[in-house]
Order: C-alpha cells, then sequence, then structure tokens
C-alpha cells in the first residue's frame, strides 16, 4: 500500500518530455515583433515610386518614397496630428507633405522644413521632424535597417548571404503578406522533420521520393548554422502499428546513402559557384531569420520579415548562378513553373502550419534540435549585440 502523503506535503508532477515554455531563450521569447538591429527586405524596388507607400517592419510604422531615384523611410506618422505620411504626396522635390495641414518634411533627415497652411515663416519650422530609417537596395529589392538603439546602420552585405556578394546570379522571387508570427515562419523553414511528411503530398515533389526519417545534426559555422544529415531512411517499420515508406511507383528511385546538397539524392554535378561554398549542410539559417536551402544547381532563400506579433512578410528568392542566354532559360522556367509550384502550392503549405501553430506550450522531439539549434544561435547572439552595446565584453 503506498503511504499516504503527510500533512501540507504535495505531490510532484512527473516532469513531461520535452521543454515546455521558451523559459531558455528569454530575448528569443521577447522577440514576437522582430529582432532590432538588422535590414530586412520590405518590398520590390519597382513598388516604391513617389507615391509613398505603408509597410509596417518589427511592430514599426514605415512609409516608403522614391525621390529623384533614391528610396526613402521615414517613420509613418506627422507629429502634428498623427496623420500617417503614407497618405500624402510630394509637394516640393525631396520632401513628404502630410496630406492634413501640408506639413512638409525633408526626406533625407526627415526634418519639417516648411508647413504650408502657416506660411514661409511659420515659427515651428526646424523644430520638429520624423525619425528616418537607413534604406538600401539589393535583390531586385528595398531594405530598411531597424535600429536597436539608434545606431547607424552596417553595411548591408555583411548581412546577405555571402555568395550573393561576389557572384553574377539571376533570380525570380515572390513576397507575400502572411499571417502567423515570424518566429514559427523561421522555425517551419528550418524544421528538420516536417518537408519529408508535410510535403510529401506538393505538386514540387510528385516524382521525387521523400525520406520517412533522418538522423540529423546541426553545425555551427560563423555566423550561420547548418542541418548535416548522417543518416537518411526511406521505409521504417513501426512497432505495432505497421509500415511507412516514401517510395511509389510513380516516383524516381530513392538514392543510397547520405547526401547534403539538396534534399532527395546525391547529385551528378553541382553548380562550381555552390560547389565552391563548401557548405557542410544543404539547409542553413542565420540572423534575424535567412534560410538558404542548397540544391546542385540553384539555391533556394527566405526570409521572413516581422511585421507584428501575428503577422510576417514571407520573402522568397530562387537564384542561379548564370550568365547570357541561360538566364532566358531560367526566367522561363521560374515564371512557368517554379513560382507557382515551388513559391506557390508547396510554400502554400508551409503558410497554412505557420498560421495555425500555437506555441508555446510544445513538447519537443529528437529533430527538434533544429529549433534548438536555432533559438541558442538567436538568443546568443542577441546578447552579444546587447553587451556591444553597452560596451561590456560579450
Amino acid at each position: 500500500m503506498a503511504r499516504r502523503l503527510e500533512e501540507g506535503a504535495t505531490r510532484t508532477r512527473p516532469k513531461l518530455p520535452g521543454r515546455q515554455d521558451w523559459s531558455s531563450w528569454p530575448n528569443y521569447d521577447a522577440a514576437a515583433e522582430g529582432f532590432r538591429g538588422y535590414w530586412y527586405p520590405v518590398t520590390w524596388s519597382s513598388h516604391v515610386t513617389g507615391k509613398p507607400k505603408a509597410f509596417t517592419i518589427c511592430g514599426e510604422k514605415i512609409t516608403l518614397i522614391r525621390d529623384n531615384g533614391t528610396a526613402y523611410a521615414l517613420h509613418d506618422r506627422c507629429p502634428h496630428r498623427g496623420v500617417p505620411l503614407s497618405l500624402g504626396n510630394q509637394q516640393f522635390p525631396g520632401t513628404v507633405s502630410c496630406p492634413y495641414h501640408g506639413w512638409t518634411f525633408d526626406l533625407t533627415n526627415g526634418k519639417l522644413c516648411a508647413v504650408i497652411t502657416d506660411g514661409p515663416d511659420s515659427p515651428i519650422r526646424g523644430k520638429v521632424g520624423v525619425p528616418t530609417y537607413a534604406v538600401a537596395e539589393r535583390l531586385g529589392m528595398v531594405w530598411v535597417y531597424v535600429p536597436l538603439a539608434g545606431e547607424a546602420a552596417p553595411p548591408i552585405d555583411e548581412q546577405l548571404p555571402e555568395e550573393l556578394v561576389d557572384n553574377a546570379f539571376v533570380m525570380g522571387g515572390r513576397i507575400d503578406p502572411r499571417a502567423g508570427n515570424w518566429r514559427f515562419a523561421c522555425e517551419n523553414g528550418f524544421d528538420e522533420g516536417h518537408a519529408k511528411y508535410l510535403h510529401r503530398t506538393s505538386l514540387w515533389r510528385l516524382f521525387k521520393p521523400m525520406p520517412v526519417w533522418n538522423i540529423t545534426r546541426v553545425v555551427p559555422e560563423g555566423r550561420w548554422i547548418y542541418r548535416v544529415q548522417d543518416e537518411v531512411h526511406w521505409e521504417a517499420d513501426f512497432p505495432g502499428v505497421g509500415h511507412w515508406t516514401g517510395k511509389r511507383w510513380w516516383k524516381l528511385r530513392p538514392p543510397k546513402g547520405t547526401f547534403n546538397v539538396g534534399n532527395t539524392g546525391t547529385p551528378k554535378k553541382v553548380d562550381p559557384v555552390i560547389e565552391k561554398q563548401g557548405f557542410p549542410g544543404f539547409a542553413s539559417l542565420s540572423m534575424p531569420g535567412v534560410l538558404r536551402i542548397v540544391y546542385p544547381k540553384f539555391i533556394h532563400y527566405e526570409f521572413y520579415v516581422p511585421v507584428d506579433a501575428d503577422n510576417h512578410r514571407y520573402v522568397g528568392v530562387m537564384v542561379n548562378f548564370l550568365k547570357g542566354v541561360a538566364t532566358a532559360r531560367f526566367y522561363a522556367k521560374y515564371l512557368g513553373a517554379i513560382r507557382w509550384l515551388f513559391h506557390g502550392q508547396f510554400s502554400g503549405q508551409d503558410a497554412w502550419m505557420v498560421d495555425v501553430t500555437d506555441a508555446p506550450p510544445e513538447k519537443l522531439y529528437r529533430p527538434d534540435v533544429s529549433l534548438t539549434s536555432w533559438r541558442n544561435l538567436a538568443e546568443s547572439t542577441t546578447r552579444q549585440k546587447l553587451a556591444a552595446l553597452k560596451g561590456e565584453p560579450s
């Protein structure tokens, strides 16, 4: 017979498997609206014109406008009565004017340079302004730097994937507003377990087999972490349940051995630019949420741009390191198939899961080493950034 508990004593609930909350990563837990101190892609360069447009990044309301070929970013709120400047327009070169009373701000520094309804000698002119943001244009997109504590923006090329800085390439991509927190999107992208199961029904993988399960480890290298596959299993017998296989009669035969370029087999030939990089694994991730998936002939990138705690902007880019007439073949293939099959239906399955994910609490399992490694990277990098701003040793 079990002994009765002494009066006043309490039973200790057995510890459940897996982590229940995000208390091990306090900075990550607090980053529902994203990490500041980074460049974020906002929209295609061609979409930024002389008419201001409104965007939200890391919870900050920003307006983008182009003047004389240069893109500018300002805080999207007139200090007079709080009207969005994105509803205004350009009344003078190099400025944007609020639609309410004509308060006019210099695009380069955000200072109030004229008040149309108060005359040329308005006493408030030059005394107020709106915050501005550093802007750069790369990969055919406008990027905005969201500062952590008012610091100057570092060169954007320091944050881009290294192979995109020094090599010629062609690219195609999509920018889509999506529901769900940016962290769920980022974790989904690097998640070791989901692709083999969730995407097994995608048209992109119609004729290519997907593994059932892998043995995976995560390897840090520089500012990136890499998923490295040590074992790949194409079928398995589950005790008391039955047999499961990723093989189908209409799919290609699964390859033998392990592989870390592409996710369906060892390639016969790898693009020389990709091969030169010496990637340890085909999936890698860096701050502030940049996913890189390496295939033999192209690289797929995903940038998860925080909007607010409940929404993010998905930026998917496919890059081929091609020159000359070969670029035309890439664009025909991308626009004719890849954009719809990969950046459409395949990525749409991810969007579905991101939208319905509800964590924490959560109970993690073995493949979630990819998630915990990413959270550890985010946590350690953020601590180093905060320490550097305070002048403390990291």
